[in-house]
């Protein structure tokens, strides 16, 4: 593996698996699709992609004192699957919008993310559990998603590449 990979996050599969054909990929990323996980696998091609992973994150909402608001955060992977060289090209995106008030409108966060992205959102409650450690009351991992995807895909024989910047 050489810097490049490691920078983009690019994956290759163990030596003598054989590669399986794109409709065998494909399936095997859509059978990710469970109701016991927070994603969901869809077609792509609305969004110029085969595939999209999509996370659809709603945090905890705060109340001010004349407010509410909450965060709602939509973290995407776009994946090609490019069969002539049996690799995966993937292209994360994450942006931000936020709900506020009683009656909620959407505001747009000027925080938005391409490329190969990792984040990590955790939130505790003041109150201590029985072990007397704070509460986790939310988490986040971007690896959550990421994993179950590559992991589909190596075993299929496949490369998963992580794109930086430009299309897949």
């Amino acid at each position: 593996m050489g810097l490049f990979d490691k920078l983009t996050g690019t994956k290759r599969p163990a030596d003598g698996i054989a590669p399986l054909s794109a409709d065998e990929v494909r399936a095997a990323l859509l059978g990710l699709n469970s109701p016991d996980v927070p994603y969901v696998i869809r077609d792509g091609r609305e969004e110029g992609a085969d595939l999209v992973a999509e996370w659809r994150l709603l945090e905890p909402a705060w109340r001010t004192f004349f407010l509410r608001s909450q965060l709602s955060r939509v973290f995407k992977v776009h994946m090609r699957l490019v069969a002539e060289k049996a690799e995966v090209r993937a292209l994360d995106q994450q942006f931000e919008v936020e709900w506020v008030g009683d009656v909620p409108r959407i505001s747009l966060s000027s925080e938005a993310q391409r490329g190969q992205v990792k984040t990590i959102s955790k939130q505790w409650s003041l109150s201590r559990g029985e072990d007397g450690n704070r509460e986790e009351t939310f988490s986040f991992d971007s690896d959550d998603l990421k994993n179950p995807l590559q992991s589909a895909v190596l075993k299929s024989g496949w490369t998963w590449r992580g794109v930086i910047s430009g299309r897949l």
